[in-house]
């Protein structure tokens, strides 16, 4: 299991701290939660059910899900910036 991943996004003058966990297999899914200020403003849980399936060594497991959860957190990013995530 991934501890997770942690980044400061800034963005017209505020500092989001974005974070994304691994809630580990069973439930096979990460969770990502956007903070300002130490309040939860948006999270949502992603399934890695089918990377789970997947006959990967445990090295290209976490290496797959460690891509997947940084991809998420870019794509918040994103959507931060256009206004889709308060």
């Amino acid at each position: 299991m991934i501890m997770g991943s942690n980044t400061l996004f800034e963005h017209e003058g505020r500092k989001f701290h974005l974070q994304a966990e691994d809630l580990g297999s069973p439930p096979s899914a990460f969770e990502v939660r956007v903070y300002d200020g130490g309040t939860v403003l948006w999270q949502k849980r992603f399934s890695y059910a089918e990377l789970a399936e997947q006959r990967l060594s445990s090295q290209e497991h976490e290496s797959a899900l460690r891509t997947r959860m940084e991809k998420t957190l870019l794509t918040v990013e994103a959507a931060i910036a256009k206004g889709k995530i308060p």
